[in-house]
């Protein structure tokens, strides 16, 4: 029997919890290992303790410039692939980053193009990336793609609908609670309403169409369960 493969680590420097938190769920969720840091000096120690196998990098952090610190790992023989994402756009930034780094991406970015980014970054490397679709139910999740493909054709997904199928996907043929949904879906520092589980289940359902009610069972005052 083959071992499982081991997923690859993504360190990912931000400032920003918010970023941090999209990010993080994001990536854990299309099946990479992530690690964070919100400044350089953190940046350098979790590039020690978890060797990561790619680095997301703001170039804005609070206590040195992103290009100063890439500039610091290269000369510290850190041969591991930095992605820049950053709101710096100018012509001069790009390419300076691209010079420095790997490649270069700018605030606001689409999630679906940053995996794509980082699993052509690593297939460079020679690193695979983790499956790229989960199948259950006669449901195939492309979470790299957000994208859904089921007995009745293909349907694109928005980051959370795919999330949130994933989730579901992942736990097929137990109950699901909202709470539960909240917390992988959402993030543990969100505030909102928990209304907006049931609205995001009934725009899974109308895009997996006829089978989608009877795919997704919900189950009242508790959760729901996709029928494995």
């Amino acid at each position: 029997m083959t071992p499982p493969r081991e997923p690859a680590r993504v360190l990912v420097v931000d400032d920003s919890p918010g970023i941090l938190s999209m990010l993080t769920v994001t990536l854990e969720f299309v099946g990479f290992e992530v690690v964070t840091a919100r400044t350089a000096a953190e940046c350098l120690e979790r590039n020690r303790e978890a060797a990561p196998d790619i680095i997301l990098l703001d170039v804005m952090l609070p206590d040195t410039d992103g290009f100063v610190l890439c500039r610091r790992l290269r000369g510290a023989g850190v041969q591991t692939p930095v992605l820049f994402l950053t709101a710096r756009d100018a012509s001069e930034d790009k390419v300076r980053g691209l010079g420095l780094g790997d490649d270069y991406v700018t605030k606001p970015f689409d999630l679906r193009e940053v995996v794509a980014r980082i699993r052509a970054l690593l297939r460079r490397t020679g690193r695979p990336d983790p499956e790229p679709a989960l199948r259950v139910a006669g449901l195939e999740l492309d979470e790299g793609a957000h994208e859904v493909h089921g007995p009745e054709g293909t349907a694109r997904l928005s980051a959370t609908e795919c999330r949130l199928l994933g989730h579901l996907m992942r736990n097929a043929g137990r109950l699901v609670s909202k709470e539960d949904l909240l917390l992988h879906v959402w993030g543990r520092d969100f505030e909102g309403d928990g209304g907006l589980v049931e609205t995001y289940v009934y725009y899974l359902r109308r895009k997996l169409g006829d089978s989608g009610r009877s795919l997704i069972r919900t189950v009242r005052g508790v959760g729901y369960l996709l029928r494995a």
